[in-house]
């Protein structure tokens, strides 16, 4: 009689909860950031604060990486590992904060979300993933959005437009560099490529060594206190618990959960410093929204 075997189920690389429980981790602590950042830069300037704040990721960072003893990437992934190290951990925290010192949290974090469609434009071009009707509409849709924030943000003048532009090179610098990231995680760990990511995001930020020498002489304990929390828990944390949900998905299914940063972000700043924003930056975000899910949806 012949015996029947049966293959044993297969078992999927990652359980969806951690995934998942990771991905929402890392949007609360990203929306917690945009607060810390106006907090902190209220005696810090955009350079020394960004130069902080990786240098307090990339020690902590560090440490668990000799403690777990992580292999290095290849040196074939060094070109790429300093492109996102370069766009997302160093020009993506300075234009950033710089944004936020002209423009209120919520904003801030609702024009950086145009970085979700931006993934998807730039994967149509450099991945060969097409460019289906919906995701041309979403980001048509997503685009008026932004164009509705600016024009919102304008009635402080030109300091508040510039700041608008500046969150919208944060979102281009960080589109790049998730693009970049997501092949490096098919041969790395996330703790290292995020490490060495932020490492040399705080090499891109050596020349404001001087700025935040003095400013720290000078800074009061709140902007210190939110510095260490920024570096400790949205930069070293929530990076690595984001490499670690996008080795187990793609890049737009975790470009689709920041979706929830910037109503989080403006409750928050809400919260926090009593920030509303007008009217009219409010149906801009749905705008942002709308055009996101529709890119979203298009993949």
């Amino acid at each position: 009689m012949a015996t029947v075997t049966t293959a044993p189920p297969r078992t999927p690389s990652a359980p969806s909860v951690l995934v998942l429980g990771a991905a929402l981790a890392t949007v609360g602590l990203w929306a917690s950031a945009f607060v810390g950042i106006r907090a902190a830069g209220q005696d810090f300037s955009a350079g020394a604060l960004s130069l902080a704040r990786l240098l307090i990721g990339s020690v902590a960072l560090g440490a668990f990486v000799a403690i777990r003893r992580e292999p290095l990437p290849p040196r074939a992934d060094l070109p790429r590992l300093i492109l996102c190290g370069v766009l997302w951990f160093g020009i993506y925290n300075v234009a950033l904060n710089e944004a936020e010192r002209h423009v209120d949290a919520g904003t801030a974090a609702m024009l950086v979300n145009v970085g979700p469609v931006l993934i998807a434009v730039l994967a149509g071009v450099l991945l060969k993933e097409g460019f289906p009707r919906m995701l041309l509409i979403g980001c048509a849709v997503a685009f008026a959005g932004a164009v509705l924030i600016g024009i919102a943000t304008s009635d402080g003048g030109l300091a508040a437009s510039a700041g608008a532009a500046l969150c919208l090179v944060a979102a281009i610098t960080y589109a790049g560099g998730v693009v970049a990231q997501k092949p490096l995680l098919g041969r790395s760990s996330p703790l290292a490529i995020t490490w060495l990511a932020c490492v040399i995001g705080a090499i891109c930020c050596v020349p404001f060594t001087p700025q935040l020498v003095q400013e720290s002489a000078d800074a009061g304990g709140e902007a210190i206190g939110w510095t260490i929390y920024l570096g400790l828990f949205p930069t070293a944390i929530a990076f690595t618990l984001w490499a670690y949900a996008l080795t187990h998905t793609t890049a737009g299914r975790m470009g689709a959960t920041t979706y929830l940063v910037p109503p989080l972000a403006t409750l928050m700043g809400w919260a926090y410093f009593g920030e509303t924003p007008p009217g009219l930056a409010l149906a801009g975000r749905a705008l942002c929204l709308t055009g996101a899910a529709l890119a979203r949806r298009g993949r």
